[in-house]
């Protein structure tokens, strides 16, 4: 994936958070497809009908058909409903493609959505005990990012708040704890948002995860490489995801990873849960999507006056 721009959120007033992904207990589902991150959600797509064609005869079928099968198999909730070795013989059989046009072409999507993640990120060669924790609020056209760093975070009680109609290339945050800092505005790309985090607040969300998944893809098209994953079938943060494990022919600068792990939904097109090794071999990045909740927000949910606030 390309240097992403998924949470350079803060430092000392915001921090890191890609999904990421994707990729725990699902309330409902958030947007993802081939939009750019940022950009607006898809509308979900009708119902489909059961699919016929049986799960161990989908491999014989072509690319689109593939494609199809699991959109509806995914709808029907099919997938959640295979054990393991059912999926992993699945996954295992479909064309190289098809995950990747699957997830593309995700019907499942939402103009505004509340998610919980966990995030951990190599800064400066050093990896974080614990986890940051956080709740974030999105809405598109225009982006409006709501974050908050939770209790059981390191950096528990941090905000920050980004309206692209207000200031584009701005962000308006604070730090935690007792006493708090006063808040004030910082670049989304300067070094206050780089310190605790390799992204900026625009990658927050699984669409910048399905962004970077994607041109991931295009590169390995273009080094002339089959991009062939490793499947299976893993509990994480207690819920079922499908694994791919790719491995590209170089890490980092040519490609955002060495090996990524990304973890299917089995209810909805999207990313749950990503994993993002170094060319040494040691984990940079972890992002797990806990819950992802579709819901309207009105204006008072960007606005650092709302009382529920602590600016």
């Amino acid at each position: 994936m390309t240097k992403p721009r998924l949470h350079r959120l803060f430092t000392s007033l915001t921090c890191a958070v890609w999904i990421a992904a994707a990729m725990p207990a699902v309330a409902q589902s958030a947007a993802s497809g081939p939009a750019a991150a940022g950009a607006a959600a898809p509308v979900a797509a009708s119902a489909l009908k059961p699919p016929t064609t049986p799960a161990s005869q989908v491999g014989k079928l072509t690319l689109d058909q593939q494609v199809r099968w699991l959109r509806a198999a995914q709808q029907n909730d099919l997938l959640d409903k295979m054990d393991d070795a059912q999926l992993n013989m699945l996954f295992r059989s479909l064309d190289p493609l098809t995950v990747p046009r699957f997830v593309q072409e995700g019907p499942d999507g939402y103009p505004s959505y509340e998610f919980t993640m966990l995030r951990q990120e190599r800064i400066k060669g050093q990896w974080p005990d614990k986890p940051d924790h956080m709740l974030v609020r999105i809405a598109h056209d225009p982006l409006r990012i709501y974050a908050k760093w939770l209790p059981d975070s390191p950096h528990a009680g941090q905000e920050v708040i980004y309206d692209e109609s207000k200031r584009n290339d701005e962000m308006y945050g604070h730090l935690g704890g007792i006493l708090g800092v006063m808040p004030i505005w910082t670049s989304i790309t300067g070094s206050l948002a780089r310190a605790q985090s390799n992204h900026e607040i625009l990658d927050l969300g699984t669409e910048y995860v399905t962004t970077q998944f994607l041109g991931e893809g295009r590169k390995y098209q273009k080094a002339g490489v089959a991009r062939t994953p490793q499947v299976d079938t893993r509990t994480i943060d207690g819920v079922r995801v499908v694994a791919f494990s790719y491995e590209a022919p170089s890490g980092p600068p040519d490609f955002y990873a060495k090996k990524e792990v990304l973890g299917l939904d089995l209810r909805h097109p999207y990313f749950r849960t990503v994993e993002s090794y170094g060319s040494d071999g040691e984990l940079f990045e972890k992002i797990i999507f806990q819950t992802i909740t579709p819901k309207p927000f009105d204006d008072t949910s960007f606005d650092p006056k709302n009382p529920a606030y602590r600016f």
